[in-house]
């Protein structure tokens, strides 16, 4: 059996005031993956810049800070098979507009400055970002 990898999803606070953090969580555990941490909070603006370090030179930095932390986030550790490959199919594009049909972001959002969720783009980038939310 292959193994096991853990990655690091995130509902941004336009999907928790939209109130889909549930619909975000049972297509999680639909595909099979188990949720291992979870923790609703407010991010500061340190861990901000932190999570966001490798667009600190861009010019849309500011915009992305402004955003995630402008109300709740729900940070989770995801865990299954190849999960961190499988989250980003499950989340869909970037850009709301090229997701897949029946992809969170493909059904749920609608532009790419808020797009429900974030998942880590590499096992390196998910070790980073769950000691980073989760210590």
């Amino acid at each position: 059996m292959p193994d096991s990898q853990r990655t690091f999803i995130m509902v941004k606070p336009d999907g928790v005031r939209r109130r889909l953090v549930g619909e975000v969580v049972k297509r999680i555990e639909d595909k099979g993956y188990d949720i291992r941490e979870m923790r609703l909070f407010t991010m500061d603006e340190s861990l901000a810049h932190k999570h966001y370090a490798e667009h600190v030179e861009k010019p849309f930095f500011g915009e992305l800070v402004s955003f995630i932390t402008s109300g709740p986030v729900v940070a989770m550790v995801v865990e299954g098979v190849d999960v961190v490959a499988g989250m980003r199919q499950l989340m869909g594009a970037t850009n709301p507009l090229e997701a897949t049909p029946g992809s969170i972001r493909g059904d749920l959002a609608t532009v790419i400055t808020e797009n429900i969720v974030h998942g880590s783009d590499s096992p390196e980038s998910a070790e980073r970002e769950v000691n980073l939310f989760f210590g």
